[in-house]
């Protein structure tokens, strides 16, 4: 439901945020406002603020930022009407009342809670008494005692066609409540309503709030094909946005910092038995989007579990490729594979807690997994499939939405192919190489050329170029190195890990980037028409043709294609520098900012290593006559 704008103002009034956030990280005054140390990331140095007067708060180590509201959602796993009515809780402000139509479905649900509810208690006791026998004797043999199997309050519904249906409407539950909740389904030849479940062990299925909302069921027939069996989807549960057990780990798994995807039903009580509570499980398919933001509701870097075998590994690497559109910063997953041939539930029987643990401790990063599976037992003796392999892999990481995680991968992966084949030789053409090296120049602590250290002359000095501001600054040379990477594409290809960490102000140049950075990485030996060619077709022409007739653009005659190699490469570097000592810049004002309102000696430590950092730049930036532009 919507709130009004009042009634929430009147929640966070009445609940300071300081108290709040009091009852889980220790606070002190610094000021106006409270500070401590961060509960979302592992920090020495406190750089957590509460800024009590405007009711929020504030990481300066991680970012982590929001109200009271958020607060309750991002440390106890709360949906927002949730912490709404939490908060509504601790103010003694009573919750205002839904309009009619949201009552009125508001009333059917809670209806089918309460057929969901009195079908659970049926099944319990079915399981308890003589015709659950068998099913209790499996149990068993699987480990799980009467305490546990009360905690998940398991099941047994009868090999009966009417069973259900003569129990509960017994109670007074109407023939098609239990359709609409899936626990009998209608005849395809008009006969009676039969019983969805029949001879299987029952799994309630609760929602966030503990709810029953559907059942799974396991059958006790060896031969049945369909061995374990989830409700149809209806007006309470919906398979693709429910995780088994989502309820019982929440608190586990903020206690813990993390949350176990696994496999199955027994997994996740197996693991509860032995002491590990924070384990969910999908409901027999693949996570979906909405099952992983559940869980990154719980824990920014959520452990998917699978098996250790082939068919474990691949499953593994299909999860990591469907994560991708979905990264947003800081957060991501982490893979655990089990040993060959045990699940969670066989290694907590056999080895004990300890084991598992030893192996969700191990879990490995989604970049390494990543890796992995793309490049693991591929052939690249030679350069041409080296290009292949990658090809497939940068192609891969365009799949990434979020374009500033998106640039971290394609540096991240840049520097794996060059551990990895750097013994191989550099992807540089054999004449451009020659060509290099009849320079003879010195490196620099950028890797290349000094003969660009000297000062800029009075004319470029006054020139307009010199005289633009910080933001006309750092557009033109945001536009200069896409000018050089269009027309000197080998150039940008051996400096792919430079441009793959740039982060452009214009989003439409940083598109631009990114699309070059794919497209370079993917095809070598392109030329410049072919490149121009391949922009254009993927909606990138405009663009080019732009930066084509930029008058500020012609004076920088090193960018444009008569330039050879060595000069292109040493305009590079400059502008390159120019953008290093711009971003100094602008990271140097925030930080400013930060000290003028916090005040705190952190902050002044980092403004003075920042400070020092840009000075040591000086001289070495792209404002230098006859290298990147003609006098003016």
């Amino acid at each position: 439901m919507r709130f009004q704008p009042r009634f929430m103002d009147e929640l966070r009034d009445r609940v300071p945020i300081g108290d709040l956030v009091g009852r889980k990280v220790k606070l002190t005054r610094a000021g106006r406002d409270l500070k401590g140390l961060c509960p979302f990331h592992n920090e020495k140095t406190p750089s957590f603020h509460v800024v009590e007067d405007k009711n929020f708060y504030h990481c300066f180590g991680c970012g982590a930022h929001g109200d009271a509201i958020g607060w309750l959602m991002e440390t106890e796993g709360l949906s927002f009407p949730e912490a709404v009515e939490h908060l509504a809780d601790l103010a003694g402000v009573p919750m205002p009342r839904p309009d009619p139509e949201e009552r009125k479905r508001a009333a059917v649900a809670a209806n089918l809670h309460d057929v969901t509810e009195t079908a659970t208690t049926w099944f319990q006791q079915q399981l308890g008494g003589s015709a659950g026998r068998a099913a209790r004797a499996y149990l068993a043999d699987r480990g799980l005692d009467p305490r546990t199997m009360m905690a998940f309050r398991l099941g047994f519904a009868p090999d009966s066609y009417d069973a259900v249906h003569d129990a509960l409407t017994a109670r007074g539950i109407k023939l098609d409540q239990l359709i609409d909740v899936g626990l009998l389904k209608r005849s395809d030849k008009g006969g009676k309503p039969y019983s969805y479940f029949r001879n299987r062990i029952i799994f309630p299925i609760t929602d966030r709030q503990g709810r029953v909302v559907a059942f799974g069921g396991r059958s006790m027939e060896k031969d049945n094909p369909a061995k374990y069996l989830n409700s149809p989807e209806t007006t309470l549960f919906h398979k693709g946005r429910t995780l088994y057990n989502l309820a019982g780990a929440r608190k586990a798994a903020h206690e813990s910092g993390t949350v176990v995807a696994v496999e199955g039903y027994m997994d996740v009580i197996a693991l509860a038995q032995a002491g590990l509570a924070n384990a969910v499980a999908p409901l027999g398919t693949a996570l979906t989007p909405e099952q992983i933001e559940a869980l990154w509701k719980l824990s920014a870097e959520p452990v998917l579990c699978f098996d250790g075998d082939t068919a474990g590994v691949r499953a593994a690497s299909r999860a990591a490729e469907r994560a991708l559109p979905l990264l947003k910063p800081g957060h991501s997953l982490r893979f655990a594979l089990l040993p060959k041939g045990l699940d969670p539930d066989d290694l907590v029987r056999r080895e004990g807690k300890e084991a598992m643990e030893a192996v969700l401790k191990a879990a490995e990063p989604l970049s390494d997994l990543l890796w992995r599976s793309l490049t693991e037992g591929v052939d690249a003796s030679t350069p041409e499939r080296r290009a292949g392999l990658e090809k497939n892999v940068f192609s891969r990481l365009a799949d990434i939405s979020d374009e500033k995680i998106r640039g971290f991968y394609m540096r991240d992966f840049r520097d794996r192919f060059f551990q990895t084949f750097r013994t191989k030789g550099r992807s540089f053409s054999k004449g451009q190489a020659n060509r290099n090296q009849q320079g003879g120049n010195k490196k620099s602590p950028w890797g290349r050329s000094q003969a660009m250290s000297g000062p800029a002359s009075p004319q470029l000095k006054a020139s307009r170029l010199a005289r633009s501001g910080l933001r006309e600054d750092l557009h033109l040379f945001e536009q200069l190195i896409c000018l050089y990477a269009i027309n000197h594409p080998a150039l940008a290809q051996s400096h792919a890990e430079e441009l793959a960490g740039l982060d452009f102000t214009d989003s439409v140049l940083d598109k631009l980037r990114l699309e070059l950075l794919v497209t370079l990485s993917s095809d070598q030996g392109l030329d410049p028409d072919t490149l121009k060619d391949h922009l254009a077709k993927n909606g990138f022409g405009e663009t080019v043709a732009h930066l084509m007739r930029a008058p500020l653009l012609r004076p920088a005659w090193s960018a444009w294609p008569d330039a050879t190699v060595r000069e292109a490469e040493i305009g590079w570097c400059h502008v390159m520098a120019r953008l290093r000592r711009l971003a100094l810049k602008r990271e140097i004002a925030a930080i400013e900012a930060a000290y003028r309102k916090n005040g705190s000696d952190d902050t002044l430590r980092h403004l003075i290593q920042l400070k020092r950092e840009f000075d040591k730049a000086e001289g070495t930036e792209a404002e230098l006559e006859g290298y990147v532009f003609r006098p003016i």
